[in-house]
């Protein structure tokens, strides 16, 4: 006998694709270099310092460029952690503001003389759980 009827079928939904795994593994080889040349760059500062302080003048630039260099690569590893952290929904974005803390006009407030009230914040009523 066949399935007959208004709800006859498969009671299963089309198959999901997978989503593609190729930003997150670039997300992560950039990570695992940006790291490498970090340590690669913190330990040609170190051999610089050494040679700088044995009396070698170009070792002294070349100690400023490599610690600028491993400052710069530890930042975009750790920007990179963050984008890699939020993509793999460990992290979330910031919040949207509230209604009552969106400030609609650019003009800076001038300073409130004796003569002028002071308005207060207007929230919307029946608290947080009426909000959702």
């Amino acid at each position: 006998m066949g399935s007959q009827g208004k709800r006859a079928g498969s009671r299963r939904g089309p198959k999901k694709k997978a989503p593609s795994r190729a930003p997150l593994l670039g997300l992560a080889l950039g990570v695992t270099l940006s790291v490498v040349a970090w340590g690669y760059l913190v330990y040609a500062a170190i051999d610089f310092g050494a040679s700088a302080r044995g009396g070698e003048r170009n070792a002294w630039y070349f100690l400023g460029l490599a610690s600028l260099g491993a400052v710069a690569c530890l930042f975009m590893g750790l920007m990179l952690v963050a984008r890699l952290l939020r993509r793999l929904g460990i992290t979330s974005g910031p919040r949207p503001p509230r209604p009552w803390q969106i400030v609609e006009d650019d003009e800076p407030e001038a300073p409130l003389d004796a003569t002028q009230e002071i308005t207060p914040i207007v929230r919307p009523p029946g608290g947080r759980r009426a909000a959702r």
